[in-house]
């Protein structure tokens, strides 16, 4: 298949440049400011180091990918809260098509996700986005697999940010202000924390989770939300000595969903350590499921997208 891939940040150069493992050629691909369009393929590798020695990926109008030949549109773009423009103009362009959609961008998903499927349903194309939700962790192809209406609620360490700065901070007695910027020397927080540190980005998960398990009507708005930036290094260390490490927890059950610092036994699934995510199941007939794994990165989450134009197949 032809793939259009919009963003080439960690994630979406990670899909261009494994795209042809999976045996796919990439016809477009744009940056936030310029892109590349081959009908015949494009050079991936060139275009990828054109945009690291002269920051962009071509000379081509971002627009004109939108209309080029493809198959599967791949929408790598950041996140954007409210109206989720421009990721849902995206997905309704490609629809329109007839084309499939596969998203790592949470917004559609999350703010939109009963528009998304309105859309889907006058389209021949299909909307996929596992990569929203756990990086490389199959979280979403877990529920379908199980069937959505068989699962009862879900729990998970959805953001690696967060978990790597309450870990650090317990394990050490560092303060957030020193922690933090250690994780953004190494790459782990961004220059601006908040996305993360302040609990939005597990909630956006959290939206996507409920409108998956309750077939929509979910957004942002609708999920109880407290950080992490308020916790003093003193709670943390006395939780740890009681044996109930302090993770930033969201929970999707029949009674809505919720984001929030919750003390979990340390032999719990949920007790993991740095950048790692782990979701539990809660399930009608099979108990509980357990899965864990990289939340975030760019081959890692690339895996998540290029798995779900492996399903469009």
């Amino acid at each position: 298949m032809k793939l259009c891939v919009l963003g080439a940040g960690a994630v979406g150069a990670s899909v261009a440049r494994l795209a042809s493992e999976h045996g796919y050629s990439v016809t477009a691909l744009a940056d936030s400011t310029r892109a590349v369009v081959d009908e015949a393929g494009v050079d991936v590798a060139t275009a990828l180091d054109r945009k690291h020695d002269a920051g962009a990926v071509g000379s081509a109008d971002p627009a004109d990918v939108l209309a080029a030949d493809y198959d599967v549109l791949v929408d790598a773009t950041p996140t954007t809260l409210g109206d989720a423009q421009p990721g849902f103009e995206h997905v309704r362009a490609a629809l329109e098509r007839d084309r499939h959609v596969v998203l790592a961008n949470k917004g559609p998903v999350a703010e939109r996700y009963d528009d998304v499927r309105a859309l889907e349903r006058e389209s021949a194309g299909e909307v996929r986005f596992e990569a929203t939700v756990g990086g490389a962790v199959p979280v979403l192809s877990t529920i379908e697999g199980v069937g959505a209406k068989r699962v009862t609620a879900v729990r998970g360490v959805l953001n690696g940010t967060a978990n790597f700065l309450l870990t650090r901070m317990a394990a050490d007695g560092l303060d957030y202000e020193h922690v933090l910027a250690e994780a953004q020397d190494l790459g782990v927080a961004e220059a601006d924390p908040a996305f993360d540190v302040e609990g939005t980005d597990a909630a956006l998960k959290c939206a996507i989770l409920a409108n998956v398990v309750h077939g929509g009507g979910h957004s942002l708005a609708d999920v109880d939300v407290e950080g992490i930036t308020d916790v003093p290094v003193s709670a943390l260390e006395l939780a740890a000595e009681d044996g109930r490490p302090v993770r930033l927890v969201g929970e999707v059950t029949e009674h809505g969903a919720r984001v929030g610092p919750r003390l979990v036994p340390e032999d719990d699934a949920l007790a993991v350590s740095g950048t790692t995510n782990a979701v539990q199941l809660e399930t009608t007939h099979a108990g509980r499921l357990t899965l864990s794994g990289p939340g975030a990165g760019g081959p890692e989450t690339a895996t998540a997208v290029l798995a779900d134009v492996d399903r469009l197949e």
